[in-house]
């Protein structure tokens, strides 16, 4: 695959160009749910997205609880809360982004040769936020050693909070791209096509 210009690299863009998202004018996010190809693949895709969204906001709630301190959560609630949310939400994000590698991708692939460039695009953001993941899971571990040592797990909890930072607003931003390509082309072609 040819690598993709810096300008669309996920972490330097702020949306897509229209020639990548060509389909976004003729189905604007708001008709969505109005459109006649509108089923339960396209709701459950969105729903998907949105119990992401979801959980790494949990997560970066728990931390931000933790970090500012001042009695709002002590190391044993941050933990008890802070681990099931995160290896929920990783075991989530992996599952999700290996479907539509192996699965979806592929078939809308298929549909259009117009699109290969917009999953060009999406499977580039999906090595990204793995390469984050991996850099995020990494500082939660080392986070959770500090905190089960005596003395200040400030450093280890600063380095974790901006490494999942970035990974959230990584994933903020792919979500949104992606939706802006994947559901006009369900309700052009319809969800049987990638069914």
């Amino acid at each position: 695959m040819t690598p993709l210009p810096a300008a669309m690299q996920l972490a330097e863009r702020t949306g897509l160009p229209d020639d990548i998202a060509y389909l976004r004018a003729a189905y604007p996010a708001p008709q969505w749910r109005a459109h006649r190809n509108y089923g339960d693949l396209t709701a459950f895709w969105l729903q998907v997205h949105a119990s992401l969204r979801s959980e790494a906001q949990r997560v970066a709630q728990t931390t931000r609880a933790f970090r500012e301190g001042g009695g709002r959560i002590g190391r044993e609630a941050f933990q008890r809360t802070f681990v099931p949310g995160f290896n929920h939400f990783l075991q989530h994000l992996t599952a999700h982004h290996g479907i539509e590698d192996q699965a979806y991708f592929p078939k809308f692939r298929a549909l259009d040769p117009r699109m290969s460039a917009a999953f060009d695009v999406l499977e580039s953001d999906h090595r990204m936020i793995h390469a984050s993941l991996e850099a995020t899971l990494d500082d939660a571990r080392a986070l959770l050693g500090a905190l089960g040592e005596p003395g200040d797990p400030r450093a280890a909890l600063d380095r974790y909070a901006d490494t999942s930072e970035r990974l959230f607003a990584l994933l903020g931003q792919h979500l949104a791209d992606e939706e802006e390509i994947v559901i006009p082309a369900m309700l052009e072609h319809g969800e049987r096509s990638v069914s």
